[in-house]
């Protein structure tokens, strides 16, 4: 039996093609819901859309400082191991709900699998790359997106026989999905806005949205590319972004500020702006296998391969150099290749623990 924990709008994403073919498998599974994110609007309404079951157990944990939140989970997550008794647990991405999963199944010598394995930014200011090194060092299962992930995996000495490259599973979220996203085409009329004729932004992470400076250079430098361009900025805000610009007392000149969306809206925004601006790992991810240009308001990726290729621009917080590498990438042409696999990535999974020697009894 499998334990799928998450706790995030992200991780459901990522997780909803393994779920599915969980499903389609008749693998016996159990859905762990952290509550890292809690409001409906981030977490159950993603659920709905995606048409996925409910999470069998729903820990409510909120928000709160790291340790504070990670002792939490620790606590709850490792009851409900107790009590269901898994073969393994898969966890996906950096969160703390990713950490605390895999390590309360190593307390209690369960086995671990860590979807998205070996992303590094080297940045261990980020609370995210402790979380992916930590998690990495301690599951028996790495499922590395790209060749790329894999080499950061053997660099850091694990055992290469624990290593498997399967793509990244938001291709298939994003091929799985589109075709449903399209029947949500009213955000358009909603937004009062056409195809390729806007831009998009997302920002949350908390080097940005808790420094009023980087903060204010953001909001600045979208308040730029509006006058440049002339284009609408549409930005889906979260709500700890809110918070923060109220706190900090930033204006919003030139911004379009609306309510999270679903993911479904979102996804049918990312396809047809002209432009996204972000500080989402997901969203760099998304807009390569979408085919849009895409500038990142940080001054790292865990995603290389989106530099690479292309399809992205890291161009930190400076208001200039945010409207620098919005001209450059308007002006490339679209014609990168999506470097994060063929869309397979739940398949491949589920058949390699299928497969193990370890995993051979899940169904």
């Amino acid at each position: 039996m499998i334990a799928i924990t998450l706790g995030t709008r992200p991780e459901i994403i990522k997780m909803a093609p393994i779920i599915r073919e969980c499903k389609n498998r008749a693998i016996d599974h159990v859905i762990i819901h952290t509550g890292q994110h809690y409001s409906y609007e981030l977490d159950g309404l993603f659920f709905d859309e995606l048409e996925l079951p409910p999470p069998h157990y729903e820990l409510k944990i909120g928000s709160g400082t790291d340790a504070a939140q990670t002792g939490k989970m620790l606590v709850s997550i490792g009851e409900v191991l107790s009590k269901e008794e898994p073969d393994i647990v898969l966890a996906e991405g950096d969160t703390n709900s990713v950490f605390a999963s895999a390590f309360a199944a190593t307390k209690l010598h369960i086995e671990v699998g860590h979807v998205e394995a070996g992303l590094r930014s080297y940045d261990r200011y980020m609370p995210e790359e402790i979380n992916r090194l930590l998690t990495d060092h301690i599951s028996d299962f790495l499922f590395a997106p790209t060749e790329n992930a894999c080499q950061n995996l053997l660099s850091e000495g694990i055992d290469k026989k624990k290593i498997f490259v399967t793509g990244n599973t938001i291709v298939d979220s994003v091929r799985q999905n589109l075709k449903l996203a399209k029947k949500r085409r009213a955000i358009f009329d909603e937004l009062d806005v056409r195809s390729n004729n806007y831009f998009i932004c997302t920002a949350h992470r908390s080097e940005n949205v808790d420094n009023k400076e980087r903060l204010g250079r953001i909001l600045d430098g979208l308040a730029r590319l509006h006058n440049e361009f002339g284009r609408r900025i549409i930005f889906p805000m979260h709500p700890r972004t809110r918070r923060q610009v109220k706190a900090f007392d930033l204006p919003l000149d030139q911004i379009t500020p609306i309510a999270p969306t679903g993911f479904l809206e979102f996804l049918l925004l990312e396809a047809h702006a002209e432009l996204v601006i972000t500080d989402s790992g997901g969203v760099q991810e998304e807009t390569c296998i979408l085919k849009v240009p895409c500038i990142t308001v940080r001054d790292n990726t865990e995603r290389p391969e989106t530099l690479s290729v292309g399809s992205n621009m890291l161009v930190g917080t400076k208001p200039e150099r945010i409207l620098d590498g919005a001209r450059i990438m308007l002006s490339r042409p679209r014609a990168w290749k999506n470097p994060f696999g063929n869309g397979d990535s739940g398949h491949q999974i589920m058949s390699i623990l299928q497969n193990s020697l370890k995993a051979c009894d899940l169904t």
